[in-house]
């Protein structure tokens, strides 16, 4: 009686642990599974700007490292119109959903697209944001021998005189718009007197202000380093927590005492909503690593940004946060009609 007790106490401990055995196994299994190779095709990246612009050149640059990096080609494309919806739409309706059809995007096209025009063709949601590449601090600009010699002596001139400042933007909720907002509202001036003249772009806006035609451009510094060096324009400051690396000698909006600008320009790489999971974690490691590699940086410098990452979850964070800051200037200051 005791024998056939033992031997079935033992036969239920070998079927428990043939059956712990299996859960094991099949957990391992699971563990294991390996995820889709990415990439195995060429990519495109679409830039929704004229090429040579800074999202253009910032996506250049990255499809000519990863090209090295994945093994697969990397095609640019640019697709203007409408302040960068035109391309973003396109990526959207026509674009593949499996990580091949990729956007470079800047806060133009993006934060304050959405602020300033609450009938785009798209929503928020139906892009996936995969990480921040790069920023370029806007510079606070006038022509070279305006009158002013430093930002104190401007300021004090636009508070006396908000009339009579004129300033360059793409439009009324572009981000020279937002930029000059807040330096106004900084310094106690009224920006309901100023007068923004509609321009295209950099290319378009800056000879403008170095010609004298129009008394103010915010831009990049990228943007506005080739005039600046060239004796065209002056930098009254940039709007930015540390001092430029390109422009050392010029002081911050904030240590000439002009807090609260947080606008800045930043480049991005996004997707059609639905892009799978493991797709976005390849680009998130392959653009961190990208951003470190120290051939890239030089790169960079050579484009005059700076990199700065942010990962698919804190750099959806940032976009929606700056869009909600943007739609609350354009409300209190009355700039969609």
């Amino acid at each position: 009686m005791m024998r056939r007790k033992v031997a079935g106490m033992l036969a239920s401990l070998v079927l428990l642990g043939a059956v712990m055995v299996g859960c094991s196994t099949g957990t391992n299994s699971t563990a294991k599974k390996e995820e889709p190779k990415y990439p195995t095709k060429p990519i495109e990246i679409t830039v929704p700007f004229a090429a040579g612009g800074g999202t253009d050149l910032n996506a250049r640059a990255m499809s000519e490292y990863l090209s090295k990096e994945w093994g697969q080609p990397i095609n640019v494309v640019n697709k203007t119109g409408a302040g960068g919806a035109t391309g973003t739409l396109e990526v959207l309706k026509k674009g593949s959903k499996d990580g091949y059809s990729i956007l470079t995007q800047s806060v133009s096209a993006v934060s304050a697209s959405f602020a300033g025009n609450p009938n785009l063709p798209f929503k928020m949601e139906d892009l996936r944001f995969i990480a921040r590449l790069a920023v370029d601090p806007l510079a606070y600009v006038v022509k070279a021998d305006a009158p002013w010699k430093d930002l104190k002596e401007f300021n004090e001139w636009v508070k006396k005189n908000p009339d009579k400042l004129t300033f360059a933007s793409n439009g009324t909720t572009a981000i020279a718009t937002f930029g000059v907002i807040q330096w106004m509202d900084s310094i106690g001036a009224d920006f309901s007197k100023a007068k923004l003249v509609t321009t295209n772009g950099s290319g378009d806006a800056l000879p403008k202000v170095a010609g004298g035609h129009i008394v103010l451009g915010v831009q990049g510094v990228s943007e506005v380093a080739n005039l600046v060096k060239a004796g065209k324009l002056k930098i009254l400051g940039i709007a930015s927590p540390q001092r430029s690396p390109y422009f050392p000698d010029v002081p911050t909006m904030e240590e000439q005492g002009v807090k609260g600008i947080t606008v800045t320009q930043w480049y991005g790489v996004s997707a059609p909503a639905g892009i799978p999971d493991y797709v976005v974690k390849k680009w998130e490691s392959a653009i961190e690593k990208m951003l470190n590699d120290s051939a890239y940086q030089e790169k960079m410098k050579s484009i005059l940004v700076q990199p700065d990452y942010l990962n698919s979850e804190d750099f959806t964070k940032y976009v929606k946060e700056e869009t909600e800051k943007f739609k609350q200037i354009a409300k209190e200051k009355g700039l969609i009609k």
